[in-house]
């Protein structure tokens, strides 16, 4: 495959081009503050969804509810100050930050739920509602929800309120189908693994807007990745595993610092960088 032409955007792989107003040009000054879409992002967003799922159900049931929120607000908000004070896409930092959405998001839909004694129902729907209207005001806001257009401090804003909005969506809904629905953690995993293939064959086949494909699988991979994961943890009289929410975690970890570490290393997720990256194979 040949390297881009200057001023043109190449399709990631497995990943969605920008058809939104802003596609063909430089854009706002500033570097792209978030990852290149490859097969790499897919994986270890999913782990990271798993990841905190378990984390802040351990942290829950270990320290109790408020203490872990404080700690999950607290990680949350040093994290994205350092990825706001970047001045462009940092594989660690970025990758940082998501991990703590991916706690506090959970933590956020089960206080919800558990503290307040909303039904995950209703939490699904008022999620849904405000994601809705984040998206909708952005797009007014700036022309395009692209992701590869990150590149102003209200762009990264409208960016990091959709991520954490969508992880405590995806908890609400993972939990609506596992425990209201009864369909069990590992039946909607597997439910969830069959609807985010549909964005992306209505991607390729049915021409879906690429943008809205890609937010589309994004919201999905949270439920995803947390119901294998509560699967692994709970009990077996949860019809669970029973390895513990703990054990789980670290399992996760593991291979999501291997992969972070691959991409820092590799810059394959870098924007410009991993595209010529794509252009040598």
């Amino acid at each position: 495959m040949q390297e881009p032409e200057a001023g043109t955007t190449a399709e990631p792989e497995l990943g969605f081009r920008d058809r939104g107003p802003a596609e063909g040009t430089a854009g706002p000054p500033g570097a792209n503050k978030v990852p290149e879409v490859t097969v790499w992002f897919w994986v270890v967003k999913v782990l990271t969804t798993g990841a905190g799922e378990t984390a802040s159900d351990y942290l829950a049931r270990t320290l109790g509810p408020v203490p872990a929120g404080c700690i999950g607000l607290a990680g949350l908000a040093a994290l994205l100050t350092l990825q706001f004070r970047a001045p462009r896409y940092s594989v660690w930092t970025y990758w940082s930050a998501i991990v703590m959405v991916s706690v506090f998001g959970t933590m956020a839909a089960d206080v919800v739920h558990v503290v307040a004694g909303v039904p995950y129902a209703v939490s699904t729907v008022g999620l849904s509602v405000a994601l809705a209207a984040i998206l909708m005001v952005w797009y007014a806001s700036e022309g395009t929800l692209s992701i590869h257009s990150i590149r102003t401090r209200r762009r990264e804003s409208f960016y990091w309120a959709t991520v954490l909005t969508t992880f405590a969506l995806g908890t609400a809904v993972g939990d609506l189908t596992a425990g209201t629905l009864h369909l069990g953690y590992f039946s909607s995993g597997v439910a969830f693994a069959a609807f985010i293939a549909v964005p992306a064959i209505a991607g390729r086949f049915l021409g879906l807007n690429a943008v809205a494909a890609f937010w589309w699988a994004y919201i999905l991979t949270r439920p995803l990745g947390a119901s294998f994961a509560d699967w692994m943890g709970v009990p077996t009289t949860r019809h669970g595993l029973g390895w513990g929410t703990g054990p789980v975690t670290l399992a996760l970890l593991v291979p999501i610092v291997v992969l972070i570490n691959h991409l820092a290393v590799s810059q394959r997720d870098t924007p410009s960088k991993g595209r010529r990256a794509h252009a040598a194979d």
